[in-house]
Parts: structure tokens; C-alpha cells; sequence
């Protein structure tokens, strides 16, 4: 914990005495404070986290969360843990421990206005800082304890994704499909979802986010399922499309022309090229086929604590890709009235190549119905 603090602090640069990051109710959880606070089980609501350039941390917890918050603390000599009962005995002990003058840095991307309503009230000559950006950055590499964790979710929804074409029948709807691959993340490990599942059969597979219904599955239809599971906090994220059925001679084509297009991102992908490289390796594979144009969104984006977890792979993004990134790479192409097909892995970018960390089949697959 000592590690990530300290990493923050020497993005911060020399512009804060310490770092504040403060939880609202959820949903309004601010997954940093798991980064500096690594405490396995809690959701920690109304709790707030101080962190200093020695890479220090005082936890206040919430009274709910106390006998994880201690047993944690007891594993690293320089986290400390108090108890707080509501938000007003949170602030009243911040502007106790706080110079009332401190540059303190926050975490702008997620606070909520209200608690900063509250923390300027209760800090009324603090000077804020915004640590978004280094915060974001800090995240954003890697450490052995992540990837083992990243490894884990991987491998959970890899597993999964190989059992997906012997769940499927004629007349099962979405919905059932959904549920039935996050029981078996749960039967494999998971403590949950990584976020809402994805499931499209025919014309629905070509809205990129679409949310499953009760539409049931026939004979023809190709199948879009992106799931992903949650492992100690950190996630995974996989795609896998199927086919149901009679074949479509044109929905093949497209799944191998998806193949090649993220073929052509990994060929590339390695520490040090620009993230809008790598994006438009596989865009330019999909515009030199029939489908051009029906590659709509960007190439991929970082995980770890969160699905979305500050670092972007599409066409506006000229930052380099960093050792220790973990990245997913999920082209598509979407016919809208037809269907879609998205391949999407997650890997680890090193400084020679990237490592996959997920493994399910990614061919075209033809399940009989």
C-alpha cells in the first residue's frame, strides 16, 4: 500500500501535504480508495482515506466496515484505522487532523458534490488540489499484486466462455443466457460481475451495449455475450460471438474478418507505441473489407479496479502504452437489422509484446441447434 501512496505523491509532484479520498453512498464509491486501502470485503460508505507523501494512510472507517478495516491494518505497519459513525463525525475529525491551511489534494473525478460541499465547510481555508490525473496514471501500471488478481478474473471468465456453446438452446432467452453465465462466474470463483452483462441474439448483437430482454433464441441468429468477472475487486472483461443454427455465410465472414482485425492490433501492441496505433491496425483491417465503417467505437481500454479504468485505445489517444498495463482488445463490426460480431481479450502489455489474460476459444463457432 506503501508502494501505490508513494506513487501518487511522485505524480503530485511537490503541490499537496497529503491526499484525501472520501466515499459517498453508493453506487458513489471511490475505487482509488481501494488502490491506497487494499481491504478485501466492505463497501466502506461514508468513509474517507488520508494519505501522505511517506506513504503513510489513516483510514476512518465506517463503524460497519471496522473489523475488516483493523484486520487489514494489521498487515502493514503504516496503515492506521479509526472509527467514524456518520459523515459529520468524519468531517469534524478531518478538521482535527488537517492544518487548517493544508493543500490537500482530492480526487475531482469521482467526489461527489455534496461531499465537497461538506469537506469545504468543514475545511474552510484547506487549499484543494485536483489528483485525478495522477491518480489516474498511478493506476493505470500495474503492480504483481494486481496482475495476480487481473490473472484471476481472467481465468474465471475464460472458463466460462468455453462452456457458453453447451448452454445454448432453442427458445432460451437472454435474460436466461445472462443469468445462467453469471451463476457459473459465481460457481468458478467469482464474487461477482464486473459490471451488467451483455447479451445480443440476431439484430440485437449489433448494438455494442445492448441490455438482454426477453427475446428468445432461434434457429440463424448469431450471439454477442460480453461478461466479465469480479475477483477481489478486480475485473475481467471478455467478448465471445457465436452462431446459432442454420449458417449465415455472411456473419462468418464478419466474425473472421473481426479475427483479423484484432489480429492486426496484437502484431503491434507492445510497450512504448501510441494507443491510437494499435486502435488503427485493427480499424484499417475492417475499412479495407465490406464492413467499413461498422467498426464503431474504440479499440479498447484499461481494467483494474474498474471496467473503465482510465486509460483509452482509440484514435484520439496518442499516449504510449506502458509495461504493466492491463488493457482489453475487443474490435467489432455491427450490421444494425442483422447482427454483430465483437472478439474482445484482455492482456498485459509488456515491453516486448502483451500477455493474454484470457484464453477462451476466439474462432468462429457454429452451435447446432
Amino acid at each position: 500500500m506503501k508502494d501505490r501512496v508513494r506513487r501518487i505523491f511522485s505524480l503530485l509532484g511537490d503541490g499537496a501535504d497529503c491526499l484525501l479520498l472520501v466515499n459517498s453512498a453508493g453506487p458513489h464509491i471511490d475505487s482509488s480508495f481501494f488502490y491506497a486501502f487494499d481491504v478485501p470485503s466492505g463497501m466502506f460508505e461514508g468513509s474517507a482515506a488520508i494519505a501522505r507523501p511517506d506513504g503513510s494512510l489513516l483510514v476512518l472507517s465506517s463503524l460497519l466496515e471496522e473489523e475488516s478495516a483493523r484486520a487489514a491494518a494489521k498487515r502493514d505497519k503504516d496503515v492506521s484505522v479509526e472509527v467514524v459513525r456518520n459523515r459529520d463525525d468524519r468531517e469534524k475529525r478531518l478538521a482535527q487532523l488537517l492544518d487548517a491551511n493544508a493543500r490537500v489534494a482530492l480526487h475531482y473525478h469521482e467526489l461527489t458534490h455534496e461531499d465537497f460541499r461538506s469537506l469545504s465547510a468543514a475545511l474552510p481555508a484547506a487549499r484543494w488540489v485536483d489528483a485525478s490525473d495522477a491518480i489516474r496514471k498511478a493506476r493505470v501500471v500495474k503492480d504483481a499484486t494486481e496482475v495476480e488478481r487481473l490473472r484471476r478474473a481472467g481465468a474465471i471468465g475464460s472458463k466460462v466462455g468455453t462452456e457458453i456453446p453447451s448452454l445454448l438452446r432453442a427458445g432460451m432467452t437472454e435474460l436466461e443466457l445472462a443469468g445462467e453465465i453469471e451463476y457459473r462466474m459465481t460457481r468458478a470463483g467469482a464474487a461477482g460481475r464486473s459490471f451488467e452483462t451483455i447479451v445480443g441474439f440476431g439484430p440485437h448483437g449489433a448494438e455494442p451495449h445492448f441490455a438482454p430482454e426477453g427475446t428468445a433464441l432461434q434457429s440463424g441468429q448469431s450471439i454477442v455475450c460480453d461478461f466479465g468477472a469480479l475477483s477481489r475487486r478486480y475485473v475481467s472483461d471478455i467478448t465471445r460471438s457465436f452462431h446459432f443454427g442454420a449458417r449465415d455465410d455472411e456473419m462468418k465472414r464478419v466474425h473472421e474478418k473481426v479475427a483479423e482485425a484484432q489480429a492486426a492490433a496484437f502484431a503491434v501492441l507492445r510497450a512504448g507505441v501510441p494507443a491510437r496505433e494499435v486502435h488503427l491496425a485493427a480499424e484499417r483491417t475492417i475499412d479495407a473489407s465490406p464492413w467499413k465503417g461498422k467498426f464503431t467505437h474504440g479499440l479498447g481500454h484499461s481494467i483494474g479496479l474498474a471496467v473503465h479504468d482510465g486509460f483509452a485505445m482509440n484514435a484520439r489517444n496518442d499516449e504510449p502504452l506502458l509495461a504493466g498495463m492491463a488493457l482489453t482488445v475487443e474490435p467489432g463490426i455491427y450490421l444494425p437489422g442483422r447482427g454483430g460480431v465483437r472478439i474482445e481479450d484482455d492482456v498485459l502489455v509488456t515491453d516486448q509484446g502483451f500477455e493474454f489474460l484470457t484464453t477462451a476459444p476466439r474462432e468462429y463457432i457454429e452451435v447446432a441447434a
